[in-house]
């Protein structure tokens, strides 16, 4: 799930990424002279020991929020995580002072660099869109939303964005693979953007209701922002979405070259939505479902999904100090201090995932050595 600019593309119920023993090294060869004591080696960062006094604003986050989030996180908990979500499950019903002094005692803060030694990333947002859309082709509603086409393991990568609308043998390869339609193209793209989303799909027979598309595949083709391509032709010098979107009322005739400049599509599998779902986020990389503003999405060569990190972030959009889950990722989110920041979902969720973009800082909570 993830937006236009530097933000994710697509999240599915990935693999849970589970540390092994011998995946953190504590004195890589290059670094042995002059390294930290007790850091840690990942394959795209490093976590240098800090002190819970490091963390910006540790002791004023609630934690409600939080913990519900971790504990979502313990329905699929990676390796280390499992032995502590008898813990957390007791601790729901605790105080924030006393879920702080439980995380003190078994946690370990690590602050993420990258292997070079930089502190400071790239945090953005993503979010869940709420959309219209028709069961069948009618009354505007044209622009189809598939699900994963047969053989889309054998080819790869599969037929481009362009390819798609042109070429007879893709169409084919689609045919009664629609799921929905939507009006626009670029809300169209919006969602497959973002990775998931929320359909009022009026049916057949004229009656509505709401489902959930989740990300179910891709077609395997690099994908380019499409506010980076506008961007790198100097068209625009805003590249969020409102941007966007105000540039292409004014240039309408350019809208297929923008949509084909991202070559990626994503598809879709469709799902019910249960007055619970209803009041939760879509399911992350972790296989959990994700919270607003609790969750976020990281690179798993950097970050194990499940890892309780604290974030920490100051810019014109916001200001964050406070306990967030790695539960998702995308392939826009890329190296070692790098988040996507997952808002909520409807239209003001999406107004803020279109213009956040700060710096940012991390650190993980790794549990200490079993006593």
């Amino acid at each position: 799930m993830a937006l236009i600019v530097g933000t994710l593309v697509a999240c599915g119920s990935a693999p849970i990424s589970v540390p092994t023993p011998g995946e953190d090294v504590r004195t890589p060869p290059s670094q042995g002279v002059g390294s930290v004591p007790g850091t840690l080696y990942r394959t795209k960062s490093r976590w240098v020991p800090a002190a819970w006094s490091e963390l910006p604003g540790f002791a004023d986050d609630a934690l409600f929020d939080a913990w519900n989030a971790w504990l979502k996180g313990c329905e699929r908990p990676g390796g280390p995580f499992a032995p502590l979500c008898g813990d957390i499950r007791r601790l729901s019903i605790g105080s924030a002072d006393e879920q702080r002094a439980w995380m003190q005692e078994r946690l370990q803060p690590y602050r993420v660099e990258s292997p070079q030694g930089e502190t400071t990333g790239l945090l953005t947002a993503y979010y869940e869109p709420m959309m219209q859309a028709s069961r069948l082709p009618a009354n505007g509603f044209g622009v189809p939303l598939y699900g994963p086409p047969a053989g889309l393991a054998q080819r790869k990568p599969w037929y481009s964005r362009q390819e798609i609308d042109t070429l007879p043998e893709a169409q084919a390869a689609l045919q009664g693979r629609a799921i929905a339609y939507m009006a626009d193209p670029v809300d169209a793209l919006v969602l497959q953007i973002q990775g998931s989303g929320r359909l009022r799909i009026t049916q057949p027979d004229g009656s509505q209701r709401w489902v959930r598309l989740a990300y179910a595949g891709t077609n395997d083709q690099p994908y380019r922002s499409v506010g980076r391509w506008l961007l790198d032709q100097g068209l625009v010098k805003d590249a969020s979405w409102p941007g966007i979107k105000s540039w292409l009322a004014q240039n309408p005739q350019r809208q297929q070259e923008l949509l084909w400049s991202n070559p990626r599509v994503v598809f879709f599998r469709e799902e019910a939505i249960s007055d619970r779902d209803s009041s939760e986020g879509p399911r992350g990389a972790q296989g959990v479902a994700l919270t607003p503003g609790r969750s976020i999405a990281v690179d798993p060569a950097s970050i194990p999904f499940g890892t309780p990190v604290w974030l920490a972030s100051s810019g014109p959009q916001m200001s964050l100090q406070k306990l967030v889950l790695a539960q998702d990722t995308g392939s826009a989110i890329t190296g070692a201090v790098r988040a996507d920041y997952f808002v909520g979902w409807g239209a003001e969720a999406g107004e803020l995932a279109g213009r956040l973009r700060q710096p940012l800082q991390l650190w993980a909570l790794w549990p200490k050595q079993a006593r």
